[in-house]
């Protein structure tokens, strides 16, 4: 008697890993109407968290896909202190303090409706799943494994094994996105190299609570500490959730400080005699990595499974995000049949050089940490601890320390004007330096105006692209039919607010659906087929669709 088949199962896309940016992955594709299934072989419990700055990119699609309100309210205090502060402990001697605010105070935001937000991996993820839903009612399957996968002529043949009932399914996807992590057992499979590009630091993250600290150190509150204790007690004690949850992490550089208990570091760390309760003491290893591509076929890495970065900045979740809406609607195109022959090849041109420079900038910070000396006498009440101090002081006064917690360049200012799918300006001279500044060179995120109260234009993005009209033209309806012709969702918006006019530094922008700019003219195109082709991949000779600017 034959063994019977497994069981059997469509969807166009199947996402492997229900992390932060997994699960950011299946909010892009849903908001584009595409069927797909995560898979996530934990239960969703978070013994650790390792995610609490959500970048003010990675929140403005996050307010595309309607959550945005939720995430902002999920928990951290609106009083609680944003500042950064270097000590010789926490409570102990202040060497420098780089005042942020409050989430209440912090002076609005001139060039984002959505300023970045404090939300831990513990009530991040929780909080997206119950947004998808999970299975029986949602696409979302936890306790899910992928076992194995092959492509095949038309996608990929996928074996799922459920852990509580020792259930396999077999799952035929169009595509599959692997978001399982740095150590990727996709993108092994597949072949793909990630070398480290850096030397591979080790370190211990202690999770702990201490429910009266907050209150003990009143005004000298702050968000992050940055302990100068020794080379193992130099990194930062982070406020997790403002309610008395703590992560401190220690470097494993062969100080003797590297091997002590968990509860004799943390209760070292706090100058106060506060009651503290370890939770979790973990290692984990830092291995800067970048994969060579981020496409074998119809398989793509999306997150740590492409690129791993040092968390000094806060820049690898984003840099994930932002990755899932790049191939989020590149995917919505393929599928909906109107994609060039290059718009998939795009994701590695458009994002790869992203996360390269995000993980260059996070490693700078990282060495500057590790470079900082410590002397002995530091902590002492003596003359020669407050030399020392004030030597340190002013080093760190003047040493750049805030570009780790203010980088627009970084989280805001990527461009993709490289890429095959922009439209150079041809005003701008051959070799320009990139401008960091919102702007509209093509490959630039469109410009955020508010254009009515609680509006922006970020909220015209989304959906498809977005001719964006300042000025009359007898070429619209033109350019609208040479992408009705592909099959390509259009909108023009004709817009008469002064803002955003200058905002926008050309009459007509054209925005993609993931609002990075397309295209831009003082007049339309005499040829907007040129256009068309252009943005969706179809790849015209190179001069063919600039015309005029």
């Amino acid at each position: 008697m034959n063994a019977p088949q497994p069981a059997a199962s469509h969807t166009d896309v199947l996402i492997v890993g229900g992390g932060p940016t997994g699960l950011a992955t299946a909010l892009e594709l849903r908001s584009r109407g595409v069927d797909f299934v995560l898979v996530e072989a934990g239960d969703g419990t978070v013994t650790h968290p390792k995610v609490s700055s959500i970048g003010p990119r990675s929140m403005e699609f996050f307010r595309r896909w309607g959550v945005s309100d939720r995430l902002r309210h999920s928990g951290w205090p609106g009083d609680h202190s944003l500042d950064a502060v270097w000590v010789t402990r926490v409570g102990g001697h202040e060497l420098f303090r780089l005042p942020r605010h409050t989430m209440d105070t912090r002076p609005p935001f001139r060039h984002t409706p959505e300023p970045d937000a404090v939300c831990p991996q513990h009530l991040l993820e929780p909080l997206l799943r119950a947004e998808l839903g999970e299975r029986p009612d949602g696409p979302v399957r936890m306790r899910t494994r992928m076992d194995r996968f092959q492509t095949t002529d038309d996608g990929v043949r996928a074996t799922l094994i459920e852990a509580d009932t020792g259930r396999t399914t077999t799952l035929h996807a169009r595509y599959l996105i692997a978001c399982d992590g740095t150590g990727s057992a996709v993108r092994k499979s597949c072949g793909i190299p990630a070398p480290a590009r850096h030397r591979t630091q080790v370190f211990r993250n202690i999770l702990f609570r201490a429910p009266r600290l907050r209150a003990e150190l009143g005004d000298r509150n702050a968000s992050f500490y940055y302990l100068l204790m020794s080379s193992a007690l130099r990194f930062p004690l982070r406020a997790l959730d403002g309610a008395g949850l703590y992560r401190l992490t220690v470097g494993l550089q062969g100080h003797p400080d590297s091997a002590v208990d968990a509860d004799v570091l943390v209760r070292r760390a706090i100058a106060h005699d506060s009651p503290v309760e370890v939770l979790s003491d973990n290692t984990w290893h830092l291995v800067h990595r970048v994969a060579d591509t981020f496409r074998a076929g119809r398989v793509f890495l999306v997150g740590d499974s492409a690129h791993t970065l040092s968390p000094s900045g806060g820049f690898g979740m984003n840099t994930g995000i932002c990755g899932a809406a790049d191939l989020g609607w590149k995917l919505a195109a393929a599928l909906d049949g109107w994609a060039g022959p290059a718009l998939l090849d795009s994701y590695t041109t458009e994002r790869r050089p992203v996360a390269l420079e995000g993980l260059e900038e996070a490693n700078l910070n990282l060495l500057r940490a590790m470079g900082r000396q410590v002397p002995d006498a530091l902590n002492d009440d003596t003359p020669e601890g407050e030399r020392f101090r004030q030597v340190i002081s002013a080093a760190l006064a003047r040493g750049g320390v805030g570009r780790e917690f203010d980088a627009p360049e970084i989280h805001l200012g990527f461009s993709y004007e490289d890429s095959p799918l922009v439209v150079p300006d041809p005003t701008v001279p051959v070799g320009a330096q990139p401008d960091r500044r919102p702007n509209t060179r093509p490959g630039s995120r469109a410009p955020h105006v508010w254009l009515t109260p609680g509006r922006s234009t970020l909220d015209l993005f989304g959906e498809g692209f977005v001719l964006l009209a300042f000025a009359p033209s007898e070429r619209t309806d033109g350019f609208a039919r040479a992408f009705a012709t592909r099959g390509v969702p259009l909108t023009v918006h004709r817009c008469a607010v002064p803002e955003a006019a200058t905002a926008y530094e050309r009459p007509f922008v054209l925005v993609r659906p993931d609002g990075h700019v397309a295209w831009r003219g003082r007049v339309l195109p005499v040829d907007p087929a040129a256009v068309a082709a252009r943005v969706t991949g179809a790849h015209p000779r190179p001069d063919a669709a600039e015309g005029p600017s």
